[in-house]
């Protein structure tokens, strides 16, 4: 039996608060199904391949906003990088940008 992939945080966190304690059990639960190894699908994850090949974003409905985790899925580890609260249908470029320089320092970082 495969051992459960390690989270990696990059940045962000899930605590309560600003999560509902609901909230955190929900993000809880997909990110532990992704360490299994199951792949998630709408409507609880979508791809972003604006961020990168291997690109996620979590989706956790919560109390009064709805909370984002973009991670990517390597072969050794969930890398997590960002956690935030979504209030547009877009996600924001400037959590773009930093995704896509959070991961790339970690894959040189990883050389």
């Amino acid at each position: 039996m495969e051992e459960d992939k390690p989270l990696v945080w990059l940045n962000g966190e899930v605590k309560t608060p600003p999560f509902s304690l609901e909230g955190r059990i929900e993000a809880g639960m997909l990110l532990r199904r992704l360490q299994s190894g199951e792949r998630i699908g709408l409507p609880h994850s979508r791809p972003m391949p604006s961020i990168a090949r291997r690109c996620h974003e979590l989706r956790i409905p919560d109390e009064d906003k709805t909370w984002r985790i973009v991670y990517r899925i390597d072969p050794d580890a969930i890398v997590i990088g960002e956690v935030f609260a979504k209030k547009t249908n877009a996600t924001p470029d400037k959590v773009i940008d930093a995704c896509r320089r959070r991961f790339k320092r970690y894959d040189e970082d990883a050389k």
